[in-house]
C-alpha cells in the first residue's frame, strides 16, 4: 500500500532533480535488513521501466549485501512467479550502471549454471525452467560485444552441458527451451561463423523467447531532442522525396525498353496442346496377400509398391483367412518398411496396416512384436511404433468396429422428402418442433432408445498376451537398450502403454492378475527422477482403481494399496511437477470414492 503511493510520486520527482535522486538512494539505504527484500521486491515490481528503477535504487545492490542476495539471487534462481516486466526491469537495472555490470555476467553464469544442471532439470518444475530460460535470454541481450568474448569459453561449455540436458527430457516444452536457448547462446557466441539450428515447431513460447533477445527501446521521452530538432530532420525528410521520384522517373524509360524486349522473346504465339481428356493412368495393387508381400520386399516398381502402400490395410481386413497364414511374416516385414516414395501419409498406412494384422492374428503376432521391443539393434522410433500398434489394436478389440456394412445399412431411413426450390416448406419441421417444445410440459426426457452396434470384446481372451510379455524384461538392459538408464523416453511411453492396455482390460478374466502385476511395477519405478515416467506410474494407479473390481481390490491387494495411499499421499505434498501433482490428487479421490461404494453395500 505503501510503495502503491511513493513510487509514482518518487518517478515523477527523480526524473530531472539529481537531489531528489539522491534522496531516494538514501532513502533505501536506510531500510534495515529485515525489510529489504520486502522493499526491493516492491520497487521492482512497481517500477515502470529499467531505467526509471535504476534512479530509484541507484547502486544500492553494490553497498548493501542483503539487497544484493535479494537481487541477484532469490528473485532469479529461489522463486519463479515473477512476470516477464519484472524479470526484464531487473535484469535491466543490473545492466544500466558500470558498478552493477559486474553482477550482471555473474547472473547469467549462475543463471547458465543451473540451467545445464541435469539434477535441476529432473527435479524442477517446467514453470521455473521456462522463467530461467527466459532471465537467460534478457540477460544475453543486455551482455556487450566484448563481455561475451571475454566468458566464451565458459559460456560455450555451459551451452553444450545444458542443452544435453534439456534434449534427454521427456518433456518436449523441456526439449524445446533447450532447443531455443541454445540457439541464442550459439548466436551471441559465434557472430560470424556457423550457429546452432534445430528444427521444432514455434509457438506463442517460443516467439516469447526469442523476441526477449531484442532490447525494447525505454518508453520515456528523451528530453534532450527539442522540437526545432524534430522539425529539421522532418524538412529534411521532405527534401529527399522529390529526389526519389525524380530517380524513379529516370528509371521508367529503361524498364519500358526492358519490357518491349521481353514481350520479342515470348513465347505467347505457340500454340498449347490439348490435354484435357487426359487421364491419369492409375497403377492396380495386388488383390492378394501373398502379392503384397512380394512388392514389398522385391519389387522394383515404385508405381505398384506405392499402390501397395495404400491397399493394404482394406486387403488385410478383407482376407482374414489368408492373412493368418501370413501374418508374422507380414509383421515383420511392416515393421522394418521403409519409405521408398513420398508418400502423403506413409507413416499412418503402415501403422494401420500393422493394426490390422494384429488385430486379425493377435496372438501370434502380438508375441513377434513384443519379442523385438525387446531385441537388439531396434531404433527408439521402432520400438515407440510397436507401443503405439499394441494400443491402437488394443482399442480396436476392445470396442470393435463394423468395417463392412451392417445389415441395416442399406435400407432406406423414412424421411420426409421436400419439393427442390419450395422456400416456405423448407424450415416447417424445425418450426414446428419449437412450437411443440415451448407448449409441452415434460417432467422426464427419457432415454433415447437407438441401439448402439454390440460385438464380442475380442481383446477379453488376448488380454494377457499384450499384457504379459511386455511388462516381464523391464528391468534386463541391452547393450543398446536400457530402459532403467538412458532410454527413459522409451520407459515413458511403455508406462503409458501398460496404463492403456490394464484401463481397456476392464471385465475381463485376467484383470486381476493384470493389475497385481501392474502394481508391483509401478511400485518399483515410484521414485524414478524422469516426470513423464512417474505420470505414467500415477496412470496406471487410475487405470487400476478403475478396471479391477473394488471387492477384488480389498480383498486381494489391501497391503499393496494402503502403501500405494501413502506413496500418493507424498506426491501430493512433494512432487515439483504440477501434473504428478494432480494425478495423485484424482487417485486419493477414486481410493476415497471406492471406499464409501463399498460402505454403502449391505454385508
Amino acid at each position: 500500500e505503501m510503495l502503491g503511493v511513493l513510487v509514482p510520486q518518487l518517478t515523477e520527482l527523480t526524473k530531472s532533480d539529481c537531489i531528489w535522486q539522491r534522496i531516494c538512494w538514501r532513502l533505501v539505504e536506510r531500510v534495515p535488513d529485515r525489510w529489504m527484500e520486502a522493499v526491493v521486491l516492491g520497487f521492482v515490481q512497481r517500477a515502470p521501466g529499467a531505467d526509471v528503477l535504476s534512479r530509484l535504487l541507484g547502486n544500492l545492490v553494490v553497498k548493501n549485501k542483503k539487497a544484493q542476495f535479494v537481487v541477484t539471487q532469490k528473485m532469479l534462481l529461489l522463486q519463479y512467479g515473477h512476470t516477464t516486466a519484472v524479470l526484464q526491469n531487473l535484469l535491466g537495472y543490473l545492466s544500466l550502471d558500470s558498478l552493477r555490470r559486474p553482477l550482471l555476467l555473474t547472473v547469467l553464469q549462475e543463471l547458465l549454471e543451473t540451467w545445464g544442471s541435469s539434477s535441476a532439470v529432473k527435479h524442477s518444475p517446467p514453470e521455473q525452467q521456462l522463467y530461467i530460460s527466459k532471465a537467460i535470454l534478457i540477460c544475453l541481450s543486455h551482455v556487450k560485444e566484448p563481455e561475451v568474448q571475454s566468458c566464451r569459453q565458459e559460456l560455450l561449455t555451459s551451452m553444450m552441458e545444458g542443452v544435453k540436458c534439456h534434449l534427454d527430457s521427456s518433456l518436449p516444452q523441456l526439449r524445446r527451451l533447450g532447443m531455443v536457448v541454445a540457439e541464442s547462446i550459439s548466436s551471441r557466441i559465434n557472430t560470424e561463423g556457423p550457429v546452432l539450428r534445430f528444427e521444432y515447431e514455434e509457438d506463442d513460447e517460443t516467439r516469447e523467447l526469442k523476441s526477449l533477445l531484442v532490447q525494447t527501446p525505454p518508453l520515456c521521452v528523451v528530453p534532450s531532442l527539442a522540437d526545432d530538432d524534430r522539425s529539421e530532420k522532418a524538412d529534411a525528410a521532405q527534401q529527399l522525396v522529390p529526389e526519389s521520384n525524380k530517380k524513379s522517373q529516370t528509371a521508367l524509360p529503361v524498364m519500358e525498353d526492358e519490357e518491349s524486349d521481353a514481350e520479342l522473346d515470348s513465347d505467347d504465339d505457340l500454340v498449347p496442346y490439348d490435354m484435357s481428356e487426359d487421364k491419369e493412368l492409375k497403377m492396380k495393387a495386388p488383390v492378394y496377400i501373398r502379392g503384397c508381400i512380394e512388392v514389398l520386399t522385391g519389387s522394383e516398381d515404385v508405381d505398384k509398391w506405392e499402390a501397395t502402400v495404400k491397399a493394404l490395410e482394406s486387403l488385410v481386413r478383407r482376407n482374414p483367412a489368408a492373412t493368418r497364414e501370413v501374418s508374422v511374416e507380414l509383421a515383420k516385414i511392416l515393421l522394418h518398411l521403409e519409405e521408398k516414395t513420398c508418400i502423403e501419409g506413409f507413416v499412418e498406412l503402415r501403422q494401420r496396416a500393422q493394426v490390422a494384422v494384429l488385430t486379425t492374428d493377435p496372438i501370434p503376432v502380438s508375441k513377434y512384436l513384443i519379442s523385438q521391443f525387446y531385441s537388439l539393434n531396434y531404433s527408439l522410433r521402432q520400438r515407440m511404433d510397436i507401443l503405439d500398434v499394441l494400443v491402437l489394436a488394443a482399442q480396436e478389440l476392445s470396442c470393435p468396429k463394423f468395417h463392412g456394412k451392417t445389415k441395416d445399412s442399406g435400407a432406406p431411413k423414412p424421411h420426409i422428402q421436400l419439393l427442390p426450390g419450395s422456400d416456405s416448406s423448407k424450415d416447417w419441421r424445425r418450426i414446428v418442433d419449437e412450437r411443440i417444445k415451448s407448449k409441452t410440459r415434460r417432467f422426464d426426457m427419457g432415454r433415447c432408445h437407438m441401439e448402439l452396434p454390440s460385438g464380442p470384446n475380442k481383446f477379453n481372451s488376448v488380454a494377457g498376451h499384450f499384457f504379459f510379455p511386455l511388462i516381464q524384461h523391464f528391468d534386463r538392459p541391452l547393450t543398446t537398450f536400457d530402459l532403467l538408464g538412458e532410454d527413459h523416453l522409451v520407459l515413458g511411453r511403455l508406462v503409458h502403454t501398460l496404463a492403456v492396455l490394464m484401463y481397456l482390460a476392464v471385465n475381463t478374466v485376467a484383470v486381476t492378475a493384470m493389475g497385481k502385476a501392474l502394481l508391483e511395477f509401478v511400485w518399483t519405478l515410484r521414485f524414478h527422477t524422469d516426470s513423464y515416467v512417474r505420470q505414467g506410474l500415477l496412470s496406471c494407479v487410475s487405470s487400476l482403481l478403475l478396471s479391477v473390481p473394488a471387492q477384488l481390490l480389498l480383498t486381494d491387494m489391501t497391503e499393496e494399496l494402503l502403501e500405494t495411499q501413502s506413496w500418493l499421499g507424498d506426491v501430493v505434498e512433494k512432487d515439483p511437477d504440477g501434473d504428478c501433482r494432480r494425478l495423485a490428487l484424482q487417485n486419493l479421490l477414486l481410493m476415497e470414492n471406492l471406499k464409501k461404494k463399498l460402505e454403502a453395500v449391505p454385508s
